[in-house]
């Protein structure tokens, strides 16, 4: 899936050339921090790809016979699954509950599946969510209709208890500033709240403080994770993937007997997304052009994002805030609830067999950029559309807004095709003047003349 172009010099170009921007940041006194390797387990990657988009990780949900009543069937049937599941959309599952009823739950697709081009691909964020309306949302679990099915039958919303308990606890505090952001540290923190961390059973009162920000992300595609060695964007996650990996199975899990069953996959479930290879680029590359790109990237951008080809290296840097300068509040808001810290390291993730710790860091990591020209919107809170503005502080749009019912991709400037509007408008439009929404930083590439950009982001398309 990568273009293998080999150019003799470039290696030994990017150990002593770095662009002047990046040079001087350098040298301060703040430096970036290499992150070590941590031990993973291997596992059966077919195996793992089966449990993803079958199995019960999320064991409470909504009664399969009324599903159908309501939504319907699935017509697409993306992921070509079979029964019942075929039925469904991409981002659930059905599963047999210990009553051996029939329920539909949701997956881990529902953040790690995008329809790119009428084709679902499995790992690239998705981009679409909508996380903006989360106090007045009438989930399928919670509304009248709920209700009355309930009190037609009963028994068959006995499994559906678990998970109208985690969403009325969540919702009212979930809520994103705008769509097409992911609230899933919010959702992690507000799960952990009525979580005891030795047993992992649930409390009705919250265990921890709640600080009041929403935080939001951008889901990063899965297949660059067989290249890092800690998970997500501040590099905190270290140790065991697998048990980051697993961290859905809060929404519903009873206790670490539970959790530990659920556990027993994911060293498969981490195989399997290990096994993805990115996206290629759909059109025409100019390889000249691309030649080009190639000898700029490796000798500005390298240093932090790695090389490409057949010789391929990744640092696995964090980057200091100093350096990167972009919106602090995702790493911020690690340092600033210490509580959610201490939490996880002394909880079951941590302190059963094959451990894993958070480990808080001023800054981010550099992240791999592998089949970067389809993960659009950039940036770890999704505030630039296009690859173009990554490059060129001064085309990134303050406000901005995406078509989300027919997206259209701009294959020029590599992103979506949005609008840009004068002032902010609710939650359609993307505000990045508001806290944690911020598109300042990583100005690298703001004093490359037009030529040297459009030479990157042409090789850009290759990896």
């Amino acid at each position: 899936m990568y273009r293998k172009q080999t150019i003799g010099t470039l290696f030994i170009i990017a150990v002593i050339t770095l662009s002047a921007t990046v040079s001087e940041k350098f040298n301060n006194s703040v430096k970036p921090e290499p992150i070590p390797p941590s031990q993973q387990q291997q596992g059966n990657a077919a195996k793992g790809y089966e449990y993803l988009i079958t199995g019960n990780y999320v064991s409470s949900g909504f009664p399969y016979r009324f599903y159908r009543i309501i939504a319907g069937k699935d017509k697409e049937n993306f992921l070509k699954r079979t029964g019942k599941n075929s039925t469904v959309p991409f981002g659930f599952n059905v599963i047999k509950n210990e009553q051996g009823i029939d329920m539909v739950v949701p997956n881990c697709l529902q953040c790690h599946a995008q329809v790119f081009d009428k084709q679902l691909y499995v790992g690239l964020g998705n981009s679409f969510i909508d996380f903006s309306n989360t106090k007045k949302q009438n989930t399928i679990l919670t509304n009248t209709t709920f209700q009355i099915l309930k009190s037609i039958a009963p028994k068959q919303f006995e499994g559906s208890k678990t998970i109208v308990q985690s969403f009325n606890a969540i919702y009212p505090d979930l809520q994103t500033e705008v769509r097409g952001v992911n609230a899933a540290d919010r959702l992690a923190m507000l799960l952990v709240a009525h979580r005891n961390p030795i047993t992992l059973q649930w409390s009705d009162s919250t265990i921890l403080d709640i600080p009041k920000e929403v935080i939001p992300t951008d889901a990063p595609a899965w297949w660059l994770l067989k290249k890092k060695n800690a998970m997500f964007y501040t590099g905190f996650g270290r140790g065991d993937f697998g048990k980051f990996l697993m961290l859905s199975n809060i929404l519903t899990v009873k206790d670490t007997t539970e959790a530990a069953e659920v556990y027993k996959h994911f060293a498969d479930v981490l195989a399997y997304i290990q096994s993805i290879n990115p996206p290629k680029y759909p059109k025409p590359i100019n390889k000249d052009l691309a030649n080009e790109g190639e000898l700029l990237f490796t000798t500005k951008c390298s240093k932090c994002h790695g090389t490409y080809g057949k010789e391929s290296t990744y640092p696995n840097l964090l980057i200091p805030e100093k350096i990167i300068g972009t919106d602090s509040s995702l790493y911020k808001s690690n340092q600033q609830n210490p509580q959610f810290i201490e939490w996880f390291n002394k909880s079951w993730f941590a302190t059963s067999y094959h451990p894993a710790k958070l480990v808080p860091y001023n800054g981010y990591i550099a992240p791999p950029l592998d089949g970067v020209w389809i993960t659009a919107p950039y940036f770890h809170n999704g505030s630039v559309p296009t690859l173009e503005g990554v490059l060129n502080s001064k085309k990134r749009p303050t406000y901005w807004s995406r078509d989300f019912r027919k997206p259209s991709y701009n294959y020029v400037e590599v992103g979506w095709n949005y609008t840009n509007h004068k002032k902010k408008g609710g939650k359609k439009i993307y505000n990045t003047t508001l806290p944690g929404y911020g598109n300042y930083g990583h100005n690298f590439g703001d004093n490359l003349s037009e030529e040297d950009r459009k030479a990157i982001i042409e090789y850009l398309k290759s990896l």
